[in-house]
């Protein structure tokens, strides 16, 4: 039976506008999607694209970031992504917040200031219908709180009352009071104590399994994190996908020699941890305004062949896990070996 994908997003370009005048792609013709009822990760190092494409995604891109091209296609709707046009503003403002809501990375400037965190609550509900009553919306503000952990007081509280991982759980709050379709989490655990982290990952999975979202997109470096909650990874680098599929088969059979260092390169919390040697990646992620040609790995890739450096590998599907490498073309059904892709 195959999945019932709840959104796709197809050629995404989404492009900085720099003072030298040459546009920068951070998202460079990716597409992707989310099955219904899953969590999908998108791990990368930064500035390889993962917060640019979350913001497109979410329909927030503000100069100088412009979505230049792709489509979004959710719950029977498809969504011109694209922001060159003066009326993309008010075209997507029906779909923000309650088909696809963004948690963003920066609690501290997500929270206006002047507003009690109830006010802001239901300013939020009331902006998307307007017949909403306060007691309703406090209703639903107080039922996200006790998923989070959260006291109900700190309803009345302004944002500089609050301490940094409480304030991360008030935009968590916040982002998920329209139930949507769709939650871009962009490293919502980066702020909190690990039993925070606990509280609000319970609460993501618990609002999928009752229905109130049907998908989310989780944007971290936290790599142990991702392989523990999602269903699916996405793996960018350099402004593209270069590995998609199963978060076990990403994790225990990377196809991508880049995953594989990407793995390698961080502790998880197993027994081999006191015993595991960690490197980093060699050599530095590439300039996006003058990438190289080729796969855009190769410089650093152990694996490298004389075609990576002339030719881009088109993405592969391989039973439901792409890939996008030349040595996964040569090598088929080959896991990289881990112990090689850190040299």
């Amino acid at each position: 039976m195959s999945e019932k994908i709840l959104m796709r997003a197809s050629n995404l370009t989404a492009s900085y506008a720099a003072d030298s005048g040459q546009d920068v792609p951070a998202v460079d013709n990716v597409t992707i999607e989310v099955p219904e009822g899953q969590i999908l990760g998108l791990a990368g190092e930064s500035g390889c694209g993962k917060s640019t494409m979350g913001n497109a995604l979410a329909m927030i891109a503000q100069p100088p970031l412009y979505v230049l091209t792709g489509t979004m296609e959710i719950d029977g709707e498809t969504i011109d992504l694209s922001t060159l046009d003066s009326g993309a503003n008010a075209r997507h403002r029906p779909f923000r917040g309650k088909v696809v809501s963004m948690l963003p990375q920066g609690a501290m400037n997500a929270v206006s200031p002047t507003l009690k965190i109830k006010d802001l609550a239901y300013d939020v509900m009331r902006a998307h219908d307007p017949r909403v009553t306060r007691a309703e919306a406090m209703d639903r503000a107080n039922d996200r709180l006790k998923m989070l952990e959260l006291p109900t007081r700190a309803l009345d509280s302004y944002a500089h009352q609050l301490s940094g991982g409480m304030k991360q759980r008030m935009v968590t709050v916040i982002s998920t009071l329209l139930n949507p379709r769709l939650l871009i989490a962009d490293e919502p655990t980066s702020a909190l104590d690990v039993s925070s982290q606990k509280a609000l990952i319970e609460m993501l999975l618990a609002m999928i399994e009752a229905k109130i979202m049907a998908g989310v997109i989780f944007i971290t470096h936290d790599l142990p994190v991702l392989s523990m909650v999602t269903d699916r990874l996405a793996i960018m680098y350099a402004g593209k996908v270069v590995e998609n599929g199963r978060t076990e088969d990403l994790v225990h059979a990377a196809r991508h020699p880049y995953t594989s260092a990407l793995l390698a390169a961080v502790l998880d919390p197993t027994e081999e941890t006191r015993t595991k040697h960690v490197l980093g990646i060699p050599g530095s992620p590439p300039n996006l305004a003058n990438p190289p040609s080729g796969c855009r790995f190769h410089p650093r890739c152990p694996f490298a062949m004389e075609i990576c450096s002339r030719k881009e590998p088109a993405m592969i599907d391989e039973h439901g896990h792409d890939v996008a490498c030349w040595w996964a073309q040569e090598n088929p059904g080959a896991v990289v070996p881990m112990e090689v892709s850190r040299v």
